[in-house]
């Protein structure tokens, strides 16, 4: 398979957890964002919404979106799982995820802090505002089903979110630590060795000191 990602994207993040737990080997090709590699012909060609991530299987067919992604990682590969065996909480576990993938993330998206700042609006204190606002969010619907990671003890899809969001929470100068229960989790989760890994910051193409 082929993985084209970039290092610091947060669904990118995702899935190098998932094929990282489930010790899936890969190609890793990077994509650029902030050199526009993603809006080329070639890569629009894998990727019409020219997102990262997109994976490559084997016999040449793609994926994109980072939980179709990991649903299919989950269907075709399903031990070591990322997903419950309780159908309730496997529906808490997305759930989960779609607070950080749908409620939260986009918003600190290039294309959006573009948007914010061609409208004359600081671009770090709104993205800071709808991250706070999905953190917020994200820590009390854990709140039932948290264990050692967000639902129980085993690492989740929700799990998997999680961590990269909290990264680009930091970067967007938050405080981790108004969340325990997340903060405790992340922790949780960065002793494993998938979660190590597949962190942004050990991928080749990072970049040393990146705001």
């Amino acid at each position: 398979m082929k993985l084209y990602n970039y290092w610091r994207s947060s669904a990118s993040w995702r899935v190098r957890i998932a094929l990282a737990w489930k010790a899936l080997p890969y190609d890793y090709v990077p994509v650029n964002l902030l050199e526009k590699e993603n809006t080329g012909e070639a890569y629009r060609a894998l990727n019409p919404i020219q997102q990262v991530p997109t994976l490559m299987l084997d016999d040449g067919r793609q994926l994109s979106q980072s939980l179709a992604i990991l649903e299919y990682l989950e269907e075709t590969h399903p031990t070591p799982p990322l997903l419950p065996k309780d159908p309730y909480l496997r529906a808490r576990a997305r759930q989960l995820a779609e607070v950080v993938n749908s409620g939260t993330q986009p918003f600190q998206n290039l294309p959006t802090l573009t948007v914010f700042k061609e409208a004359g609006r600081d671009p770090s204190e709104l993205a800071a505002g709808f991250i706070r606002r999905g953190l917020d969010a994200l820590a009390r619907s854990a709140e039932p089903t948290a264990g050692k990671f967000l639902v129980g003890d085993a690492p989740s899809f929700a799990d998997v979110c999680l961590v990269p969001q909290l990264n680009a929470a930091r970067r967007f100068k938050l405080d981790v630590a108004a969340w325990p229960v997340l903060a405790r989790v992340e922790e949780a989760c960065n002793a494993l060795e998938a979660f190590h890994i597949a962190h942004a910051d050990r991928q080749p193409d990072a970049v040393t000191g990146a705001k």
